[in-house]
């Protein structure tokens, strides 16, 4: 069987087996077991339809994001209304997005032993696909209303796995280097704090999960512009700019407004 078509037929079974969350009669509680069960079948799809060019860390760092994303989408899913219609959407749409993740994760195996002229724009494809991830995975977190000392540590751990293939993805060495390792670390441990400062401001779920997804760009992207050599004065400046526009939004939005 060609690659391709193992990617299409993964991603058909994920997409289906989303669906099946939400169509068995169960309770809420055992729908948690069965997104845990999703994410483990995404883990083994993914290895299993990218195995022949994966090797050494590449079978953490390129099957990670795929697992994650199924993770965050199957979380987001069961909060969704119970028309048929927007679960359609979703599942459609996380059809696609495993699709795509497993064409970006095949090229990223692929360059660590050759250069491709595709890099760059699986690069962007993933960049874009762990903001998605990112947002779903915050927002599902925050959902549970739980406190800072609860979601803080929650939202450090996701950011870890976010930002560890993300960032080795720019080398795209045979091994994580110490590099990427202080940089995952400490962007994550900001990002933590970032959770505990809005967990103290009167804003929405959707919008604290925004700010949190837009400080993961910042992050993500200065720290792979640098990586790349390719930081300039110029775009840290608009990064920051994101940034002002983000927190004066939340200054709006907030119920001290």
């Amino acid at each position: 069987m060609r690659k391709r078509q193992k990617f299409v037929l993964t991603a058909l079974a994920l997409a289906a087996g989303l669906w099946g969350i939400h169509a068995i009669p169960v309770a809420l509680e055992w729908r948690y077991w069965l997104i845990a069960l999703l994410v483990g079948i995404s883990a083994v799809g993914s290895g299993w339809a990218l195995r022949e060019g994966l090797s050494g860390i590449e079978w953490l760092t390129v099957v990670l994001p795929p697992t994650l994303f199924a993770a965050g989408v199957g979380l987001f899913y069961i909060l969704l209304p119970t028309h048929w219609l927007a679960r359609l959407a979703i599942v459609t749409m996380f059809g696609v997005g495993q699709y795509a993740l497993l064409l970006t994760a095949n090229i990223f195996s692929v360059a660590a032993i050759r250069t491709i002229a595709l890099f760059r724009a699986a690069g962007a494809v993933g960049f874009v696909m762990t903001m998605l991830t990112g947002f779903l995975l915050y927002d599902s977190i925050l959902s549970f209303r739980e406190a800072w000392w609860w979601s803080a540590p929650l939202v450090a751990i996701v950011s870890i796995l976010l930002l560890l293939p993300a960032l080795w993805s720019v080398e795209v060495e045979n091994k994580i280097s110490l590099k990427v390792i202080k940089y995952t670390v400490w962007l994550a441990v900001l990002q933590g704090l970032m959770a505990v400062a809005i967990s103290f401001w009167p804003v929405s779920l959707t919008v604290a999960s925004l700010f949190l997804t837009t400080m993961l760009y910042i992050y993500l992207g200065i720290s792979q512009h640098h990586f790349s050599q390719r930081l300039f004065s110029r775009t840290v400046w608009e990064y920051v700019t994101i940034g002002v526009v983000v927190l004066v939004t939340m200054l709006i939005t907030s119920a001290y407004g």
